[in-house]
């Protein structure tokens, strides 16, 4: 009887090793970091969550920063592992740029929608599959109570869920400053490129603003634009930066 009772102690204490073990592993999967330490120091658990919803916005109400958000927004889904399902109404995403921030098409799935009711549908749809690298939506608009259902299908299957928010008319773009259950909301602006010594046309730069996330402090970030692997970087010359919200700007 005590062999038995110092055998079962031994096997418990293996399980309880394994499982943390395992848990350690997952909760070194449960983020996905920027690798940018001023930025993944804002940001619960040092990167992006999985199994969770995160907005963008363009910081303006034209094209060129809307295209910053979805060049900003495809570069974390390049940096994931496994297909992306991107869900939209208009199907006015440009192949080449997205490959040059890392995302090649060919690991996209594109599910165009003919309305926004239909973009959620497919959205949540394809949070709840699970197995997927990302799950991105173009929006106008998100309810509360739609994106609390997200924010639950991400949960479920860990999937990193990402909504680009697009306006088609600047009244629309108030919207974004009203409640969802995302856990970080970014807006993202162009800025003139990086200086070089020489003639020519530097890396583009991004004024990254982190508006809000949970449990964490929001802050405002120079960077440089996606590179072919995703991966953003802070700038190293902020001499010419507008401080657009009128605070100081985090630079390392």
């Amino acid at each position: 009887m005590t062999s038995a009772v110092a055998s079962n102690a031994v096997l418990t204490e293996l399980r309880e090793k394994i499982a943390s073990l395992e848990g350690a592993g997952l909760r070194s999967r449960s983020v996905l970091p920027f690798g940018v330490k001023a930025i993944d120091a804002q940001l619960p658990g040092g990167g992006l969550a999985y199994g969770a919803l995160h907005e963008v916005a363009g910081g303006g109400n034209g094209a060129i920063d809307g295209a910053a958000a979805a060049l900003f927004i495809g570069g974390v889904a390049a940096r994931t592992t496994g297909k992306v399902v991107w869900c939209l109404t208009r199907f006015d995403l440009f192949f080449p740029a997205l490959a040059q921030a890392g995302l090649h098409p060919d690991r996209v799935i594109f599910v165009e929608c003919d309305k926004e009711e239909t973009v959620l549908a497919s959205f949540e749809e394809a949070l709840r599959h699970g197995g997927l690298g990302a799950v991105v939506a173009e929006l106008v608009r998100l309810p509360m109570t739609a994106s609390r259902r997200l924010q639950l299908a991400a949960e479920k299957s860990g999937t990193l869920g990402l909504v680009i928010r697009r306006w088609r008319r600047q009244t629309e773009a108030s919207d974004f400053g009203m409640p969802t259950a995302a856990a970080t909301r970014w807006r993202i602006s162009v800025l003139p490129s990086e200086p070089l010594p020489v003639a020519g046309v530097g890396r583009a730069r991004w004024l990254a603003e982190l508006m809000r996330v949970k449990a964490g402090e929001g802050g405002e970030f120079i960077i440089g634009a996606c590179d072919g692997q995703g991966r953003i970087c802070l700038s190293s010359d902020t001499a010419d930066r507008p401080d657009q919200a009128g605070r100081p700007l985090a630079i390392g």
